[in-house]
């Protein structure tokens, strides 16, 4: 095959990180269980333990498995390079752990990701690293809370349970202006529907475990760096810390990348039929989902992302009872109660974000339901979540 590559997404998406016919015609890279790695000769061996981690040395430092599945991944974002590591949560934590030293400083979006607040509260505290909660509204008056020893701004946009939308051009042009890198969790659009790099963010933090796997099969992270520096940076930071992929998931996650693009589409046009469904239905205060006109994140998801997956949030009107809602959840046939998301089904969660908030509120005295919109029909997804509902306001009129 050609080593010439498409600009366009959904044909790299298909040919990116693959290399046939240097693998005797496999369409697939091959599957290399591997720790030890053999070298025939001195300056070979030595070779193999260049700085610039080319070489294969060693399982842990990778092997044309992980080197395949991290090519292509930074093909997609048009990045300098991406490291494969254990989970979405050991890319951010690396990641973060890639930029900071004692004494340093960084600005965390107050509606990141729970175990990334944990990581900052409980493990950076520990070395001297301090970390200041923002509004993730905040957008240029971000340079208000910047400080001397500010080195990180850490964002996630939209928020994987409220959705608000920050304002990454913003951010990323007050972070430049003062030469600090910039971190953005771009799970819930993936470079499927969001150019990072293009909006000025410089390391992307990503779960291979949600899209781009997309069968729930697989724990796994990426870290995809703009520049070579930061890619360096962060691979040396990951292996440091022990933090590799297994190959049967760097696997499975090569053969989900191929079939993204149209998983992705019907994730977004399911969790819009839902989200628009759901915003007409009595027991509903508010739909939470940036592509809906009337979300007050919409200006911003339409001028700078250009889709959506299939996960949103609504929220209940008061007083509904836990036995209601027990009553809701438990009688779902489609929808299943489980952390994670991006897979081919469909999930619904209920969530209270007041727990995970710092710089701002959450005001909201109704429930809050997360909903991942799978791949099933969307006429059976509303029948059974309308039935839902129905039992929801039946039991709670008792």
């Amino acid at each position: 095959m050609s080593s010439k590559r498409s600009d366009r997404l959904k044909t790299n998406l298909v040919h990116a990180g693959r290399d046939p016919h240097n693998n005797h015609g496999v369409v697939n890279p091959p599957v290399y269980h591997a720790s030890t790695i053999l070298q025939p000769s001195l300056d070979k061996f030595e070779a193999a333990r260049k700085p610039d981690w080319s070489g294969y040395r060693y399982g842990r430092s990778g092997t044309p498995t992980s080197r395949y599945f991290e090519d292509g991944i930074a093909s997609i974002y048009g990045g300098a390079g991406a490291v494969s590591v254990s989970s979405g949560l050991a890319a951010i934590t690396n990641a973060i752990l890639a930029c900071v030293k004692a004494g340093d400083h960084i600005l965390m979006t107050d509606n990141v990701y729970g175990p990334a607040r944990r990581f900052c509260d409980e493990i950076l505290t520990k070395f001297n690293i301090e970390t200041t909660y923002y509004d993730p509204l905040i957008g240029s008056k971000i340079k208000e809370l910047i400080k001397p020893n500010t080195v990180l701004i850490y964002t996630e946009s939209p928020g994987s349970q409220t959705f608000e939308m920050s304002d990454i051009p913003a951010i990323a042009k007050e972070a430049q202006a003062k030469e600090i890198t910039v971190i953005m969790d771009n799970t819930w659009a993936s470079a499927m529907y969001f150019n990072a790099f293009e909006k000025g963010v410089d390391i992307v933090v990503e779960a291979v475990t949600k899209y781009i796997c997309g069968h729930s099969d697989v724990m796994m992270g990426v870290i995809v760096s703009k520049c070579p520096d930061w890619e360096q940076k962060t691979r040396s930071t990951s292996r440091n810390y022990g933090n590799a992929s297994g190959p049967d998931d760097l696997y499975l996650a090569q053969r989900g990348l191929r079939t993204m693009a149209v998983r992705m589409e019907e994730n977004q046009r399911n969790g819009l039929d839902l989200a628009n469904w759901l915003k007409d239905r009595p027991e509903v205060k508010r739909v939470l989902h940036p592509g809906l006109e009337t979300d007050p994140g919409h200006d911003i998801w339409k001028r700078d992302f250009t889709g959506a997956s299939g996960l949103f949030s609504f929220v209940l009107e008061d007083g509904y009872s836990r036995a209601a809602l027990a009553a809701m959840l438990d009688g779902l046939n489609l929808y299943g109660m489980g952390a994670s998301w991006g897979g081919f089904e469909s999930l619904i969660v209920p969530a209270n974000p007041a727990d995970n908030r710092t710089a701002t509120k959450w005001e909201e005295s109704g429930q809050l339901l997360r909903v991942h919109a799978g791949l099933e029909d969307i006429e059976d997804l509303i029948d059974d979540l309308g039935a839902g509902l129905d039992r929801l306001t039946e039991i709670n009129s008792l």
